[in-house]
């Protein structure tokens, strides 16, 4: 109760591009309301190979992106403290 107004907000503020993207996914679900026949437990629905393999490319897509962004900041913190001490 109250998550799609949560994730609402954030997406209007969050400047994150995959964030971004998790939240617009969450939403569709979220919006969906009436599942379709078999689909009233998502755990137990049968996903076909092709698509989990397009999901586990897309996973790893923005958990590269995600670690090269923590390296870039990493990276920076480490400059910004070389230049206080000096």
């Amino acid at each position: 109760r109250g998550t799609y107004v949560v994730l609402r907000e954030l997406h209007r503020c969050e400047p994150e591009p995959a964030v971004l993207a998790a939240c617009e996914r969450v939403i569709q679900v979220l919006i969906d309301n009436e599942p379709g026949p078999g689909m009233e437990n998502l755990l137990q629905v049968t996903v076909p190979e092709e698509l989990q393999r397009q999901l586990r490319r897309l996973d790893g897509h923005d958990e590269d992106e995600d670690e090269e962004e923590e390296e870039d900041e990493e990276d920076e913190e480490e400059e910004e403290d070389e230049e206080e001490e000096e």
